[in-house]
């Protein structure tokens, strides 16, 4: 058995589950999760119906019983991040949820989706627990989190700077500046441009959730990397869910040779709701699939891993790293969650 298929059999040996469940549970790249657990359907190792998904007994026989005697659970005070926000943060995160209610909602024309507020404090949390922020210019490449605002209310950074194309976003960041006696930087910018001269090799850290798209991590990890000074700290999420292992190692390797050292690689760290209601439904693949998915009922399956990374010394960018640069929004090999893709489908049928 592969180690998706093996864990969707123990996973259902336990209990029967939910395709929103089994996602949760199964860490895996979208598209090869759905065919594991299609073929699994189809050779009757596993049944499904509306209310989720059963091993049968030709499945039990694919595993070992004893097994199953023998469990494992993330720590339930940190969640697996190691982290606990204490003191003053926990007062951060009241009042950045009072601020995040009134945040644009996002936008499918830029593969927008933000974490769970808590998500963001605890960001915050460990960037100050590796001395990240305070005194620190911090620059943020696209910011749908709205970490700059997390980051702001510590008032431990000295500079605090956000690159988003969405000017929204902007206009959000100066109504917040202005309510709260910030001073967050907000510049316009489209990650396939250049780069601001004034911007390069000015900052102490970056971070960023970068597209998932081969050329967008590329694109956003290169950019980061560039606006830091000598010995500068990089923090990014990345899924397994739309970014095969092909892709972690060929970021890895990009690090690499750009002087980069990975320190941390956090998984689960960051988790985002999939479905913004009218504006945008990233939960909607489920639904063309060919099998039997209920509305999800509030399972926030969609985790990020978190990278820290070091730089050794200068980096050593690569040429065209300051040029401009080619990025596809979605990768259709991988990708499964873009609404357009859908639209296209049912284009294609006449629906």
């Amino acid at each position: 058995m592969d180690r998706i298929e093996a864990k969707i059999l123990y996973e259902l040996a336990s209990s029967n589950k939910s395709f929103w469940e089994l996602l949760d549970k199964v860490n895996s790249p979208i598209k090869d999760f759905v065919v594991v657990l299609k073929k699994l359907n189809k050779e009757g190792f596993v049944v499904a119906d509306e209310g989720g998904f059963t091993i049968t007994e030709k499945g039990k026989s694919r595993i070992n019983p004893e097994s199953l005697n023998f469990e494992v659970k993330l720590c339930p005070l940190c969640g697996g991040r190691r982290i606990i926000p204490e003191a003053k943060f926990k007062e951060i995160l009241e009042e950045f949820r009072q601020i995040a209610r009134k945040r644009p909602m996002p936008s499918i024309d830029y593969f927008q989706g933000y974490m769970l507020e808590n998500d963001v404090v605890v960001r915050a949390a460990l960037m100050h627990y590796y001395g990240d922020l305070n005194g620190k210019n911090i620059v943020l490449i696209g910011d749908d989190d709205l970490l700059s605002v997390a980051l702001a209310l510590t008032r431990l950074p000295s500079r605090i700077t956000v690159l988003d194309i969405d000017k929204r976003l902007g206009e959000f960041i100066e109504f917040v500046n202005k309510e709260y006696g910030f001073n967050i930087e907000y510049v316009e910018y489209n990650v396939a441009n250049p780069l601001p001269q004034g911007l390069l090799g000015s900052f102490d850290v970056f971070s960023s959730e970068p597209l998932e798209s081969m050329s967008g991590l590329k694109a956003f990890v290169l950019r980061g990397v560039a606006c830091l000074r000598e010995n500068g700290v990089g923090y990014f999420g990345l899924t397994l869910y739309e970014a095969s292992l092909k892709k972690w190692l060929t970021v890895q390797r990009l690090l690499s040779r750009m002087n980069c050292v990975v320190t941390d690689i956090i998984q689960g760290f960051s988790v985002y709701p999939m479905n913004y209601d009218e504006t945008a439904n990233y939960e909607e693949f489920a639904y063309h699939l060919g099998l039997k998915v209920a509305k999800n009922p509030g399972i926030n399956w969609y985790k990020s891993a978190l990278f820290r990374f070091e730089v050794l010394g200068k980096a050593k960018l690569p040429r065209g790293a300051y040029g401009k640069l080619r990025i596809k929004f979605i990768d259709k090999e991988e990708d499964l969650t873009h609404p357009a893709l859908f639209r296209e489908v049912a284009k294609k049928e006449g629906c």
